[in-house]
């Protein structure tokens, strides 16, 4: 039997092995996952450690969403950590801690899926569904890792029709032979994600026993709901269109009728990563709470409104989302305006939204705006009807599909605040992320990270594959 273990996740194992949440590779790895496999509570004990690793800071406890907003400049940045504030302006470098830290991460969760997804059918008293359900999860998990690197780490599809080089695809478990994996094109990265959550959606159920299951463990529904976000990221309008239709034909996602579901787990909710007042990503500098809120809520008063955002709210200052902020002081001693989204900076319990009902039907409302050059009276009625009535919003005069393409995504920078979008909303929309830096430029080679230079010294296969321009 021909074992392989691949670069990427044996450096991660070398480098965390005095981290409490680590992926050892040991000698006697394949006998381990032989024993994990063969009872059906620690192979389920498999998979939880990859929702587990979900939580992590780097992954979805905050980090690369905090990222999507500061470089999209709806947040600013005021902490003083010099690796984030280099990641802020622009001047991040190859051995920036926070990048080497976000790309580890990310191939942590993908070698706990893969590890789930060469192995769970070998359960013995798992019956098939149970077994598919597992599998499917794991593959949706694959997929937010995989979508959340490229995006970070390669340019949109937009700059290059997806020609452009992404990340390395590892895609099996790793037991044995060393193998070095070069970076692979976006557009195969995106046709893996792709594929990956199109056989989700044939494996996985469409709820489970309760709602904390059904909004915080992967569904037929947010396996849908990642289909449209990516088809949408990809200008392939027809299915994004289809994908969201068949996500909300479900039937349990619905637009909350006001504001009072963040951290719930509501019908608005379609996968949030869940978390708890003593199971969270939490990390001595903080995590998803803390950094949004000011020292006099326990917060670190990292992140604030960027100048930007609250002139985009204060164009309709009757807008019901700009409700949810309060001033405060932040680091930097001055006082400014932080969102009320995440309001338990204290322990950090407040769920982290992924996937919810709004962003869908703003990315079904998008995708048939642009489908047409005449205005499409389904995605004016998603805007005004639902979107900004819920806002307290009155109904926006739409004179052209133009303006009307530009009007959602103004309410998706609003309702979608502080949850990571709008850098990726930016991009691929072949926008500049801002306007006071240089660099900043769509297509820019500092619009997105830099390879770690670590895994580069020690995997012949990324050898001369760096980022440009850095």
């Amino acid at each position: 039997m021909n074992y392989k273990v691949y670069i990427l996740p044996l450096l991660f194992a070398m480098s965390m092995q005095s981290c409490d949440k680590r992926l050892d590779l040991l000698p006697q790895q394949q006998l381990a996952d032989e024993i994990v496999f063969q009872n059906p509570t620690t192979a389920y004990g498999a998979l939880i450690g990859v929702y587990s690793k979900t939580q992590n800071f780097d992954f979805y406890g905050s980090f690369p969403q905090i990222i999507g907003d500061f470089l999209g400049h709806n947040v600013n940045f005021l902490g003083t950590f010099p690796t984030i504030q280099d990641i802020q302006n622009f001047a991040a470098i190859s051995t920036n801690a926070n990048v080497q830290s976000l790309w580890r991460q990310h191939y942590e969760v993908i070698a706990g899926a893969n590890k789930v997804i060469d192995n769970i059918h070998t359960t013995p008293t798992l019956t098939e569904a149970q077994a598919n359900q597992y599998e499917g999860e794991a593959r949706f998990l694959r997929a937010l890792a995989y979508f959340q690197l490229s995006n970070l780490f390669s340019h949109p599809f937009q700059v290059s029709q997806g020609t452009n080089l992404a990340v390395p695809l590892v895609l099996e478990d790793f037991v044995g032979e060393i193998s070095f994996p070069a970076r692979s094109s976006l557009n195969a990265v995106h046709q893996q994600i792709i594929e990956d959550l199109t056989q989700a959606v044939a494996l996985l159920p469409t709820s489970y026993s309760s709602e904390e299951l059904t909004r915080g463990r992967a569904t037929r529904g947010a396996s849908l709901a990642l289909l449209a976000r990516i088809y949408l990221y990809r200008d392939e309008l027809a299915q994004s269109i289809q994908a969201a239709r068949d996500a909300l034909a479900i039937g349990i996602y619905q637009l909350a009728p006001n504001f009072n579901f963040y951290n719930g787990n509501s019908a608005e909710d379609i996968f949030s990563i869940q978390n708890s007042a003593i199971d969270n990503g939490r990390t001595a500098s903080g995590g998803w709470a803390s950094y949004y809120n000011p020292a006099a809520l326990g917060g670190r008063g990292d992140a604030v409104f960027s100048n930007e955002l609250i002139a985009t709210f204060e164009e309709e200052p009757t807008d019901l989302r700009y409700t949810f902020r309060l001033e405060g002081i932040a680091t930097d001693g001055l006082l400014h305006q932080f969102t009320t989204k995440y309001p338990d900076a204290a322990t950090n319990s407040d769920n982290a939204p992924v996937l919810r009902t709004t962003e869908l039907l703003l990315t079904l409302a998008e995708a048939l705006a642009k489908s047409s050059t005449a205005i499409n009276g389904e995605a004016l009625a998603i805007l005004n009807e639902q979107i900004r009535q819920r806002a307290n919003l009155p109904a926006k005069s739409i004179s052209s599909s133009t303006e009307l393409v530009e009007a959602i995504l103004i309410e998706r920078r609003k309702e979608l605040a502080f949850e990571g979008h709008h850098r990726m909303d930016l991009l691929r929309n072949s926008q500049d992320l801002r306007s006071d830096n240089s660099n900043a430029a769509f297509g820019g080679n500092r619009t997105i990270l830099p390879i770690p230079q670590r895994d580069i010294d020690v995997n012949e296969g990324l050898s001369g594959q760096q980022n440009p321009g850095y």
